[in-house]
């Protein structure tokens, strides 16, 4: 009896739809590297599929600014100058300052009691020793605030902003213990300081 011929699964939603959630998936989590080159007949022999939904998935990239194309190189996975890693990190830091200091004035008990439940996860995952989560986790702390003190305008542009510019997970400073530390002692104080409905030190 011959054995059916194995299928391969199929892609959820359209395939450009399933490119572009592969790829995208591997850049944030760094598997394919700042500068690293993304040929399109590799990525459709691989993803099983045509040239055509691995054009389209490598445009909604570089309109997210994630792919850029480079001279004699093709596709390229994007990195960011070091002048707009320190305007990234400055806008980050005026949109998330803003949205902690509505946060102490809008959070809500839940809101807060959920906030509160994910930092001492947070804490004993590092006593523990499991720092693979913690960037992971830090980007979901930062968005409960952004969802509690902007969530009509401001949580959707910082989302927009993470998902143009994401920091590869395996590159993070979370991985370095020191960092780790300084990062929870932080958020520790922030958790207080809405707890205290303290905008200014929020």
């Amino acid at each position: 009896m011959v054995s059916a011929k194995p299928t391969r699964p199929r892609p959820p939603g359209s395939k450009a739809d399933y490119v572009h959630q592969v790829l995208r998936k591997e850049i944030i989590s760094g598997k394919l590297s700042a500068g690293a080159p993304v040929p399109q007949d590799e990525i459709a022999r691989r993803l099983g599929v045509s040239i055509t939904p691995v054009r389209e998935a490598l445009r909604r990239l570089e309109s997210e600014g994630l792919i850029s194309y480079r001279s004699h190189r093709g596709a390229t996975v994007s990195e960011l100058s070091r002048e707009a890693v320190l305007e990234l990190y400055l806008l980050r830091g005026a949109i998330e300052g803003l949205c902690a200091r509505l946060a102490a004035e809008r959070i809500t008990d839940d809101e807060l009691a959920t906030l509160r439940e994910l930092h001492e996860q947070m804490l004993r995952d590092f006593e523990a020793g499991r720092v693979e989560n913690l960037a992971e986790d830090s980007r979901r702390f930062h968005d409960l605030i952004a969802l509690a003190g902007g969530p009509a305008l401001l949580a959707d542009h910082l989302d927009t902003v993470w998902r143009n510019h994401p920091v590869p997970l395996r590159t993070s400073l979370w991985h370095e213990p020191s960092n780790a530390k300084r990062f929870l002692e932080h958020h520790g104080a922030l958790v207080e300081a809405l707890t205290k409905r303290d905008a200014v030190k929020a």
